[in-house]
């Protein structure tokens, strides 16, 4: 018997926010349509679309409304290796309003030489924006990349920071501490 994923799409600011889950855990997000982040789950799992799903549409709704620590407590799950996995917990652990470097994620995930990979690993996140990849920038402070879009990432951040309005140079120019864990 397979497990079917659950499907809702929200309105946010930025765009159209698809959740898909399966087993109460949260397996895709992501700004575009609930078809294609489903294409990227490659499961064979049936899609269900529904109205509302529960915790997690209320607490996506609230980070949107303002409440930047909301979307912190959902459950995810997405498929990858050792190092994956440690840097996709790494950007969860990121507070939101805050950012740190792709060197400073592949430290932090326990391989300061795999800065590509860090990268790669916010490249394959299935679950943005709950683990957070828009918080990774590069080293300087620049954006660097964002599988939807830099306005979004931009958007977030800026939301994440009570909506500053303030030139791209200084919002990155962050300094960059280690978080204490």
């Amino acid at each position: 018997m397979t497990n079917a994923v659950h499907a809702t799409t929200i309105r946010t600011p930025v765009g159209n926010l698809a959740l898909l889950v399966r087993d109460d855990t949260l397996v895709a997000a992501g700004f575009t349509d609930a078809q294609d982040q489903y294409a990227r789950l490659h499961t064979d799992d049936p899609l269900r679309f529904v109205n509302d799903l529960g915790m997690f549409s209320a607490a996506m709704t609230a980070y949107f409304d303002g409440d930047a620590a909301a979307m912190d407590v959902l459950p995810v799950d997405q498929p990858g290796g050792a190092f994956r996995q440690a840097a996709w917990k790494v950007m969860r652990e990121v507070p939101a309003g805050e950012v740190i470097t792709y060197a400073e994620l592949a430290a932090r995930a326990g391989n300061a030489g795999a800065v590509r990979a860090a990268g790669s690993a916010c490249a394959q996140n299935l679950v943005a924006p709950i683990v957070p990849c828009h918080r990774i920038v590069r080293t300087g402070g620049t954006l660097g990349g964002y599988y939807y879009g830099l306005p979004v990432k931009e958007w977030l951040l800026r939301h994440e920071r009570g909506g500053e309005q303030i030139a791209q140079g200084e919002l990155f120019a962050v300094a960059i501490e280690p978080l204490n864990s």
